[in-house]
C-alpha cells in the first residue's frame, strides 16, 4: 500500500487505534475522514486536527451506514482506503443466562455486521480507484478466546474469516484486503469490565501499535500483528489451545 496521497475513512477514528490511525494517515499526507457515534469525541479529534473530516454514524445501524457510504460517495470522489475499525467489547457471563447478552451494545451488529454491511457499500466506490484497500481491524482474541468476553472474541474470529473470503473475491477487482490483529492495546475498550478487572490497562499504546501497523500496509503484509498477536498468526491450533486454557485459567 502507498501510505500517502489517499483519500481515508476510518470508523471510530476519534479514539483510540482509530485516532492514531487518523493521526498517522494525516501526518503521511493523506486526507483523512474519521467517523463515530460521539460527536463531541469527533470535535475533540478535529480541535487537535483541523484538517480532519468527520461525521457522526452509528454503525450498529444500517441506515447510517448507507447514509456514510451516499455522504462519502458524493463528497470524496477519490476516497480509496476504508478502515473498519469501531468496536464495542463486554464481559458476558453466561451462566447467568441471556439477558446480559441482549442488553446493551450488540457487539455482533457492531463488531461484525457493521464491516460487513460497509464493505459491501463502499466495494462499488473503490473500484477503479489508486490502489483501493480495505483495513479491517480484528483482535488476537478473535485466535484465543477469552471466556470473559465470548461474544467479542466470537466477532473478531469471524471477521478474520470474512476478512480472508474477502481478500480473495476482491482480488479479481484489484482491491487488497488487510486484516490489522491488536494484542491488548491501552484504549476506551471496555472500560465496565477492566473496572472491574481493577482498571488494568495494557502497557501498550495505541501510537507504538499503529507504528508497526503502518509499516505492515505499506510492505503489504495482509495479516498485520504485534507482540503476542505476532504469535497468535503463525500457531498450530495446539499451540493455540494451549494459550486459551493459560489465558483463561483463572476465569
Amino acid at each position: 500500500m502507498k501510505l500517502t496521497g489517499n483519500t481515508v475513512l476510518i470508523t471510530g477514528g476519534a479514539t483510540g487505534i482509530g485516532f492514531a490511525m487518523a493521526e498517522a494517515f494525516l501526518k503521511a499526507g493523506n486526507e483523512v475522514i474519521i467517523c463515530g457515534r460521539r460527536e463531541a469525541r469527533l470535535l475533540d479529534a478535529r480541535k487537535k486536527h483541523p484538517e480532519f473530516h468527520v461525521r457522526t454514524c452509528d454503525v450498529a445501524k444500517e441506515s447510517d451506514c448507507t447514509a456514510l457510504a451516499q455522504w462519502t460517495g458524493a463528497s470524496f470522489k477519490d476516497l480509496n482506503i476504508l478502515v473498519n475499525n469501531a468496536g464495542v467489547q463486554r464481559d458476558i457471563n453466561f451462566t447467568k443466562g441471556v439477558d446480559a447478552f441482549l442488553a446493551g451494545e450488540s457487539e455482533v451488529r457492531i463488531n461484525l455486521e457493521a464491516p460487513i454491511i460497509l464493505s459491501g457499500l463502499f466495494v462499488p466506490q473503490l473500484i477503479g480507484k489508486n490502489q483501493p484497500a480495505i483495513v479491517n481491524v480484528s483482535s488476537g482474541l478473535g485466535f484465543v478466546p477469552a471466556a470473559r468476553m465470548p461474544v467479542y472474541s466470537a466477532t473478531k474470529a469471524g471477521l478474520h474469516a470474512f476478512s480472508m473470503a474477502l481478500r480473495h473475491q476482491l482480488s479479481k477487482l484489484g482491491i487488497k484486503v488487510f486484516e490489522v490483529v491488536p494484542p491488548a492495546v491501552d484504549t476506551e475498550l471496555n472500560p465496565e469490565g477492566r473496572a472491574k478487572r481493577g482498571n488494568l490497562k495494557a502497557d501498550l499504546k495505541p501510537e507504538e501499535f499503529v507504528g508497526a501497523v503502518m509499516k505492515g500496509l505499506e510492505a503489504d503484509v495482509v495479516e498485520i500483528g504485534y507482540g503476542m498477536s505476532v504469535d497468535m498468526l503463525k500457531a498450530s491450533r495446539a499451540e493455540l489451545d494451549k494459550s486459551f486454557q493459560k489465558m483463561n485459567s483463572r476465569w
